[in-house]
């Protein structure tokens, strides 16, 4: 699936060149040529990356940026003030270009902010065989199918799914997930452990929580 780009820049010839340059190198592109497009645009699309000019029609590439989220954005200005970068880096945005600029580093730059994006994009989830976690939504599927728990069940599952072949102590499994959850002491983890069982067994099918006698806890050895 090619991935997008968004050009929000009033400067038609530039918007050519870079829609030519992006198409030959296989992106999608849509453009926006004016702030308040710009958030139209936005809020019918979900770009992979956003390539944003400052001097804008209507709302400004400053005012754009709040509006911006989870995509990250190279601001391409003619502005060289370092607070000016400093300020708009801080804001939100992922990088900046100074115009003219060459292509190739231009290309370059969107190459390592969608590298970062998929990094990102990854760590943010959780896969242990057919045990889905996204950390984001904080959303949980088993064998596909979705299940509802307690941040307190998701504390630990979260643990036991980060250290798939480990066997967690039961003071080890308080110990960490106590910030979040002071909720869990030692005489409610072993109920919270048996909802949490029976809500992945029910959904799946599947027992994916062994009990070790005496020591703690870990996540079962699933059949192939």
């Amino acid at each position: 699936m090619k991935q997008t780009i968004a050009i929000i820049d009033d400067d038609i010839h530039i918007g050519d060149m870079l829609t030519e340059v992006l198409t030959s190198e296989g992106f999608s592109v849509i453009r926006a040529y004016s702030g308040t497009e710009a958030l139209y645009l936005l809020s019918q699309n979900k770009p992979d990356l956003i390539l944003l000019d400052l001097m804008l029609p209507g709302l400004s590439g400053e005012e754009v940026l709040p509006y911006i989220e989870n995509i990250p954005v190279i601001i391409m200005s003619a502005k060289i003030d370092v607070q000016d970068k400093v300020n708009l880096l801080l804001g939100g945005a992922a990088d900046y270009i100074t115009k003219p600029f060459d292509t190739r580093e231009l290309l370059a730059r969107i190459v390592v902010q969608l590298r970062k994006k998929e990094q990102t994009i990854e760590s943010d989830s959780l896969c242990v065989g057919d045990l889905k976690m996204d950390l984001t939504s904080m959303t949980i599927t088993a064998n596909g199918e979705s299940v509802k728990l307690t941040r307190t069940e998701f504390a630990i599952l979260k643990l036991l799914m980060e250290n798939p072949k480990q066997v967690i102590a039961k003071s080890v499994l308080l110990d960490k997930i106590s910030i979040d959850t002071p909720d869990c002491t030692e005489r409610s983890l072993k109920q919270h452990i048996s909802n949490l069982r029976k809500k992945l067994q029910d959904a799946s099918g599947v027992d994916y929580i062994e009990t070790v006698w005496s020591i703690g806890f870990k996540l079962a050895e699933q059949k192939s």
